[in-house]
């Protein structure tokens, strides 16, 4: 399985490793993107079913990054022949069409494609050209091509499609690593700031009006270098789990007007600690929490503040709204997310072989619900 060390993709890949091994799956996780935190080794040290595998090399949205990804996918292909895996789990978007010898899959968390469109609202500069190729060309060589949700798999198949496999599982966090403690006015957001996606300075054109202190959790410089500030909120900068489940855990409301979320983990982390969600009206949100959330335009800051301040004016509708983001979210657990990938990965096209995985016969869809 491949993972990377810098957004979302990390905490999906130790949730499904860790529920993987209630099953007797042993994981070789091979880092791109950058090396793992001090933390972040931490959180491997404690999933003995994981075998770590470091590299740096540059993934497919990074600056000039191809000369990177072919020296990433011959290590890849040694890494395959050193271990003989039954299956090839990819969770970044090239290199499904190397000349494996195992099963593939190729898990599509995002893209430049469908983020440029949401954010900017304009085609995407030829300088992608080449991305666009490597992409497509990968995906359609894959097994199967996995979404988080539907709203993410139909961008895939626009951009990118048609796939051998198409499958839908839904992601998921434990739910040990969050609680409610006792909720203060507190409204709390988080995610890379320097993202456009998330939609960030919506809040803070809100904030001046918000009747609650509202605190931003995450990283304020991009991969350019340049630094993001957003005046009328509290910058908390980059937090460890435990600190971040902390403010989850004290904030009464989490805000993401986010314009581009193919999931959003953090929502589901905070829905898991009691907060109300106010979100970004956008399909995938929408596929996700259903009526457990209040939605806004990204592009209505206004329409932000008044959602915010009636919420935080109204006691029972919130914590009414809390409860019942909880009960969705208590449904994204990680042994329904290891289940629909046990049966994805038996389900993989590829070569009947001892110990391996059986040729599929149909095309599936799966969701960590396990429906079909």
């Amino acid at each position: 399985m491949t993972a990377d060390p810098i957004g979302g993709v990390w905490n999906y890949a130790l949730e499904l490793c860790g529920a993987l091994a209630a099953h007797h799956v042993h994981v070789s996780l091979a880092t791109l993107g950058g090396q793992p935190s001090p933390v972040q080794r931490a959180q491997l040290a404690c999933l003995p079913n994981v075998t770590l595998y470091e590299s740096a090399f540059r993934l497919e949205w990074m600056s000039e990054p191809w000369d990177d990804l072919d020296r990433a996918g011959q290590w890849l292909l040694s890494l395959e022949r050193e271990i003989e895996p039954d299956v090839v789990h990819l969770n970044h978007l090239v290199h499904a069409d190397l000349p494996w010898k195992t099963p593939v899959l190729s898990v599509g968390h995002s893209c430049v494609l469908s983020w440029w469109a949401a954010v900017h609202g304009s085609p995407l500069p030829l300088e992608w050209t080449l991305y666009r190729r490597r992409v497509a060309t990968s995906l359609q060589a894959a097994g199967c091509v996995v979404a988080p949700t539907q709203a993410m798999m139909t961008q895939l198949e626009h951009y990118y499609g048609p796939f051998r496999q198409a499958a839908v599982i839904y992601n998921a966090r434990d739910r040990r690593l969050f609680c409610a403690a006792h909720k203060e006015s507190i409204i709390l957001s988080a995610g890379r700031i320097w993202d456009r996606a998330k939609n960030l300075a919506a809040l803070a054109a809100a904030a001046p009006s918000v009747a609650a202190p509202i605190v931003v959790a995450g990283e304020a410089t991009g991969p350019d270098g340049n630094v993001v500030a957003l005046a009328g909120v509290r910058l908390l900068g980059s937090l460890d789990p435990a600190a971040l489940a902390a403010w989850y855990g004290r904030a009464a409301v989490y805000a993401l007007p986010a314009r581009y979320e193919p999931f959003g983990l953090t929502a589901l982390e905070a829905a898991l600690s009691g907060c109300a969600l106010v979100l970004g009206d956008i399909d995938s949100l929408r596929e996700i929490w259903g009526a457990a959330a209040r939605y806004v335009s990204p592009d209505d800051p206004e329409g932000l503040r008044d959602t915010l301040n009636g919420l935080l004016a109204n006691t029972a509708l919130r914590t009414r709204l809390a409860a019942h983001a909880m009960s969705r979210a208590l449904q994204f657990t990680p042994a329904r997310l290891a289940q629909a990938y046990l049966t994805l990965y038996r389900n993989l096209p590829g070569e009947d072989r001892p110990g391996g995985v059986p040729q599929a016969r149909t095309p599936i869809v799966r969701t960590a619900a396990g429906q079909s």
